[in-house]
């Protein structure tokens, strides 16, 4: 398989003969406005980078697309308006297809346990994008909304695991402990807001994982927001530290991992 980390979550993976997008977020650095209530205090405008490919190099050859949830930073405007509105769409539920379907896409599909491209089986897990939704607001609470990750398993392949935005807990543990996944890729970005608390995994949380399974871990999602708090350097260094810097990839946006 290969892995080209692009920005944030944005990647290309190559399992099995077939190519998937990952989480687009396509605009130019500096499209968007600063997440509100970032605690770092960062108010430049997002993305804060630019994608090392052209939206024609990024695209090109693309056989379906993957999107763990709706958020901005995972899905934007011009995501929608460039992708081919004929490719495979998985998304995690049947509120996130209505939205891609008024999109114009003509092929959205909901990810389950047990879903199928081709060869390729992918099977949708569970994450919690904040510590404790229950004490938040309910408006709040569909603005945070819900998040999956997926496992994509086929003979000849090894399993990964996207985990997606997610804290390390029970969810997490859980598909490790089912699919015993070779490689997992985790949003380490440590990013957080004010009123949410952190919103994906930071080096505490990768060293649980690390603990918990023997897989090859990469970790993005990583200073291409205004709310990141984790840089790669400091995770780098945590990992040395703890143990297991020999199995982490901490990829640069472009890089390409061969596993």
């Amino acid at each position: 398989m290969q892995f080209q980390h692009l920005r944030q979550s944005t990647a290309r993976l190559t399992y099995a003969g077939k190519t998937f997008l990952i989480d687009p977020m396509l605009a130019e650095k500096g499209a968007y406005p600063a997440f509100d209530g970032a605690v770092t205090g960062n108010t430049q405008n997002n993305p804060l980078v630019d994608l090392p490919l052209s939206l024609v190099e990024l695209t090109a050859g693309i056989d379906a697309v993957i999107i763990t949830h709706l958020h901005i930073d995972h899905w934007d405007p011009v995501a929608a308006e460039v992708l081919d509105k004929a490719l495979p769409i998985f998304v995690q539920n049947e509120a996130d297809a209505t939205v891609i379907a008024e999109a114009g896409f003509t092929d959205v599909r909901v990810l389950t346990e047990d879903t199928s491209f081709e060869s390729i089986s992918l099977h949708k897990t569970d994450g919690v994008h904040v510590e404790d939704m229950s004490q938040l607001s309910p408006d709040m609470q569909t603005l945070i909304g819900s998040v999956c990750g997926v496992v994509f398993q086929t003979e000849g392949e090894q399993t990964l695991y996207l985990a997606g935005d997610t804290l390390w807990n029970d969810d997490v543990k859980t598909a490790i402990n089912r699919y015993q996944p070779e490689v997992i890729v985790l949003n380490a970005g440590g990013n957080a807001l004010e009123g949410f608390g952190r919103v994906v995994m930071d080096k505490a949380d990768v060293l649980a994982v690390a603990r918990h399974s023997e897989a090859q871990l990469i970790a993005v999602h990583m200073e291409a927001v205004n709310h990141w708090a984790l840089s790669r350097q400091e995770l780098a260094t945590f990992a040395e530290q703890h143990g297991f810097a020999d199995r982490l990839h901490i990829p640069q946006d472009g890089e390409i991992i061969i596993l």
